[in-house]
């Protein structure tokens, strides 16, 4: 097992648009992650992360009709949901591999710098989508930033920019040993260092794309998996004209847009680690060990000289 990859799943791998977040749902759609996975855990040193923007939105929804002395902070929230997750996609993982494969969910707790200016402006879409009369609501009954996503609108909490992985060390022993870990989920718990060097969390979601890159880039792994609910990165999504790209440079991949949100941060994430490491790759979780041979989805490197394009 030469290759070392980070898989970060998409919210699709947990809960599909439109789906009651219900524990049944979340486990049906895991156990299929799971089987995605499989091929990988089997021939290559993994490591897996996922978000947990529906989940952390429904637990902050439920702390908020606490007394406000009994409220829960999101970096508690981000916590929790990163055990419930972790361990659901631990035990899928279990049930699919072979009994000499070994899993571990780490919680992961990940700086960020306190003068952070997301912290003034959150674009992080968090908790259940609403339409537009319900969500303006909200947003000045209980004080909420709101944002579009697609079709609907979402609450938005700040979403710092991840500097430095506190168990990083930990995790490279993990994997040095053979067992696949699962960590930096949701992108991780957000800390920062007081005035004295001791640490406390934040109110933020870090986003899981970012999180997912500097944890490659830290554990020097060769390859960085996104997976998501689209087979290819798109030039012109949405329109008639659009096109799946192949296989493109960081560098040609800055020169188109995307949107906000949505592809934008994994792109952003995408070109981070293949311009400092490797190899990335973005495609549908169902293709998983097809994207990893090449046979789909959309490769981003370096090495590549020209764009090339899916037919």
């Amino acid at each position: 097992m030469n290759t070392r990859i980070v898989a970060a799943l998409g919210g699709n791998a947990l809960l599909r648009r439109g789906e009651p977040l219900t524990a049944d749902n979340q486990r049906q759609n895991i156990r299929g992650a799971a089987k995605a996975l499989a091929p990988l855990a089997l021939e290559h040193e993994l490591v897996v992360t996922h978000g947990n923007g529906p989940q952390v939105g429904l637990l902050a929804l439920q702390s908020a009709a606490c007394k406000p002395d009994e409220i829960y902070p999101l970096d508690i929230l981000d916590a929790e949901t990163e055990g419930m997750i972790g361990y659901l996609i631990e035990q899928e993982l279990i049930n699919v591999l072979p009994p000499d494969r070994r899993c571990a969910t780490l919680l992961t707790q990940i700086v960020v710098d306190r003068n952070d200016p997301a912290f003034k402006y959150p674009t992080k879409p968090i908790g259940p989508v609403y339409d537009e009369s319900e969500a303006k609501k909200l947003a000045e009954e209980r004080n909420w930033r709101i944002a579009v996503d697609g079709e609907y609108y979402r609450r938005v909490v700040a979403s710092p920019r991840p500097i430095r992985i506190l168990e990083q060390s930990v995790i490279d022993l993990l994997v040095g040993q053979g067992v696949i870990v699962i960590c930096a989920g949701g992108g991780g718990i957000p800390v920062i260092y007081r005035k004295d060097g001791s640490l406390v969390g934040v109110e933020a979601v870090i986003d899981k794309d970012m999180a997912s890159s500097l944890l490659a880039r830290e554990i020097q792994a060769d390859l960085l998996l996104m997976l998501t609910d689209v087979d290819a990165v798109y030039h012109n999504w949405g329109e008639t004209n659009a096109r799946a790209i192949q296989r493109i440079s960081p560098r040609a991949l800055k020169a188109f847009s995307f949107a906000p949100g949505s592809m934008a941060p994994k792109v952003q994430a995408a070109i981070e680690f293949a311009e400092q490491r490797g190899g990335v790759c973005i495609g549908s979780l169902k293709d998983a060990a097809a994207i990893v041979k090449g046979e789909a989805g959309t490769l981003i490197s370096k090495e590549m000289t020209e764009t090339v394009w899916w037919d």
